[in-house]
């Protein structure tokens, strides 16, 4: 693997722009509000606070993203700039952000639930595809897993690289049914399928 940056900085330099024009246009009126307002700095303050956590957030989900497409924690740690061991310890075992399984609810009637494990973002659709077939339909996932639960009717998934608002309300119009908040940077969807189509 090259010991350099993976970015170009041209890459990185629109990122680091797009983080700041976030963190600055989301909140209504906020960029104006700089010239004239103390109290828009507090709420600069806590808009770039909102941005901290979502970027920790999706660095703890491509960490488990790369984890998960096979990379060793010692590439992990390359890339960050810190020892494999710094790497393992700052983000082994945090999952934040996806859907833990859930609990199934109580009762004789409620369906059975199974978790598909050991995946990776190489292999998970086939294996979802596969249980799709026999009935089976996400409900829940994390890194290495999802959570499936039976039907009695083939169900079809599908994963999106962040979708923008038109195109998941046009996939919602499709059929399609978001599942959780995502796992960066997948959206993971499904629709039941027509057996006699």
């Amino acid at each position: 693997m090259n010991d350099g940056p993976l970015l170009h900085p041209t890459e990185a330099d629109r990122i680091r722009e797009g983080i700041a024009a976030a963190v600055l246009g989301a909140p209504e009126g906020l960029a104006d509000s700089l010239e004239h307002d103390a109290h828009g700095y507090l709420r600069l303050l806590d808009a770039s606070r909102v941005g901290a956590e979502e970027a920790s957030r999706l660095l703890r989900q491509a960490v488990q993203g790369a984890r998960a497409a096979g990379h060793s924690w010692d590439t992990v740690g390359r890339v960050l700039g810190v020892s494999r061991q710094a790497a393992q310890q700052r983000f082994a075992g945090k999952a934040g952000g996806g859907d833990s399984p859930a609990p199934p609810s109580g009762g004789s009637d409620a369906p059975e639930r199974r978790t598909l494990g050991g995946l990776t973002a190489f292999d998970e659709m086939a294996a979802l595809e596969e249980a799709g077939r026999d009935g089976w339909h996400v409900v829940g996932y994390g890194p290495f897993f999802h959570e499936v639960e039976a039907s009695d009717h083939p169900w079809e998934h599908c994963r999106v690289a962040l979708p923008s608002a038109a195109r998941h309300r046009r996939m919602e119009s499709e059929g399609w049914i978001p599942v959780g908040a995502g796992w960066f940077p997948w959206r993971y969807y499904k629709r039941p399928l027509n057996p006699d189509a």
